[in-house]
């Protein structure tokens, strides 16, 4: 008699299992993503642990044995180089750049000499030459793969052992071993965890493309990330030419850097000073425009604020905030209103960081209210001033980490006045050529700003 299929249903979103269907999954609250998929059998076979328990005194520790990519951006948001042995993955919104990205890393290091295997299971290796063709890829050491068995990719990494393969994307590929369909919790789980066993053993580095859902995460398991040693995120607007990677998980460096790429006919170039490209067509003498100065890890970019406030026509006012937090931006707009006496809650007030760029760090608070406040007041602020500082809820100005770095990013690009905290002026050294303004408060900011 042949035994009973036993099936369960699994969540795709987060993996979570359940003996029956349900319409909504307990574990994440998504609708309709219980999928039906077939228990595989358990032979129950004791396996041999082939380590032992050390004493964290007898264990060596060696440096990690990185390599370059030949761009320094995504060196930069790698901690230094690709770890030889590391899975690494990609993620981003469909057309951002990421096929290209990788194919261009495939290309730079395999022309040192290396082998790469790029294995796609969405394109067929005609499409990846077309494109190869448009970036002017033409390395001998790079190898072409269209296929999305998981079984017969291994048998080729084995064969060929390359330096880095790269995988476009996991949820095409598939064990044939699993009767669920790719793309599902457990071939996305199993896939993820043989490219890990290979990575470890045979000390190859591989790259994961991953697609994105609605909400900008990563589709499937969380799992998935959990298990990876790097996970990151391509981001960028399509009405934008520049693109972001940013770092969310790394487990051989920082996950504070950001790396900026510019989408040209043939392919993405590196932006060594974004600030260049944020603040190009800037206007000048013009109200609600403000300059201030982000960190990105190690890096301080200059980021223009933009602000207008006009009447309302109904009762309640509107407010938009975009590249910023909007509930920061409410906040702020309460502190300006009760410190300042600034009456802004009979207006609209939209905030708007130009180029698209997201703005997480307290430094940008007072660049916020200062554009606010200027097209307020209609008083333009003057077009060679950045302001820096954390704003507290008494209005206070609060310091701010590596303040060196702004004024110096700032000189740098021309600018000649810098308002700063109070806190940050004990014990810096101040540049030749621009002038630094300490402030208390947002009513002595005000006054230095608009003058009043």
């Amino acid at each position: 008699m042949v035994g009973k299929i036993k099936t369960s249903f699994i969540c795709q979103e987060c993996g979570y299992e359940s003996p029956k269907w349900m319409g909504k999954c307990p574990g994440c609250g998504s609708w309709n993503t219980m999928v039906e998929e077939v228990q595989e059998k358990n032979n129950n076979k004791l396996i041999e642990s082939t380590s032992r328990p050390l004493a964290i005194n007898q264990i060596e520790l060696l440096e990690e044995e990185r390599y370059s990519t030949s761009l320094e951006e995504l060196d930069r948001v790698l901690g230094g180089g690709v770890v030889r042995g590391s899975l690494i993955l990609v993620g981003g919104d469909p057309g951002i750049g990421k096929s290209t990205l990788l194919l261009q890393v495939a290309s730079n290091i395999s022309s040192k000499g290396s082998l790469v295997l790029y294995a796609s299971g969405e394109e067929s290796s005609k499409q990846i030459k077309l494109r190869a063709k448009r970036l002017e890829v033409k390395e001998e050491n790079l190898y072409v793969l269209s296929e999305t068995n998981l079984s017969a990719i291994e048998k080729f990494i084995e064969e060929l052992k390359p330096k880095v393969v790269v995988i476009d994307s996991i949820q095409t590929i598939y064990r044939p071993e699993l009767l669920s369909a790719p793309g599902s919790v457990s071939q996305v789980r199993e896939a993820t965890s043989v490219l890990m066993r290979i990575a470890k053993t045979l000390n190859i580095s591989i790259f994961i493309v991953g697609h994105v859902t609605k909400e900008g995460s990563i589709a499937g398991p969380r799992v998935l990330e959990h298990m990876v040693d790097t996970v990151l995120y391509f981001e960028g607007e399509r009405h934008h030419t520049y693109r972001v990677l940013r770092a969310v998980k790394n487990r051989f460096g920082s996950t504070n850097e950001i790396g900026v790429f510019e989408m040209r006919e043939k392919g993405l170039v590196e932006i060594k000073n974004p600030s260049e490209l944020l603040l190009s067509g800037r206007p000048n003498n013009v109200s609600g425009s403000c300059v201030v100065c982000s960190m990105e890890g190690t890096r301080p970019v200059l980021v223009e604020i933009q602000a207008l406030t006009c009447a309302t026509a109904f009762g309640m006012p509107r407010r938009m905030a975009t590249g910023v937090d909007y509930n920061r931006v409410i906040l702020l707009m309460a502190v300006l209103e009760k410190r300042v006496g600034m009456q802004v809650q009979t207006f609209d007030a939209y905030v708007n960081v130009a180029g698209g760029l997201k703005l997480d760090e307290p430094a940008c608070d007072l660049g916020i209210i200062c554009s606010i406040a200027s097209s307020f007041r209609n008083l333009p602020i003057h077009p060679k001033t950045i302001v820096v500082g954390e704003v507290g809820l008494t209005g206070e100005i609060r310091g701010v980490n590596m303040i060196e770095k702004r004024i110096l990013e700032a000189k740098k690009l021309g600018f000649l006045k810098c308002i700063i905290p109070k806190e940050n002026v004990r014990g810096i050294e101040i540049p030749k050529g621009i002038s630094v303004m300490p402030v208390d408060n947002i009513h002595e900011a005000l006054d230095v700003i608009l003058g009043g």
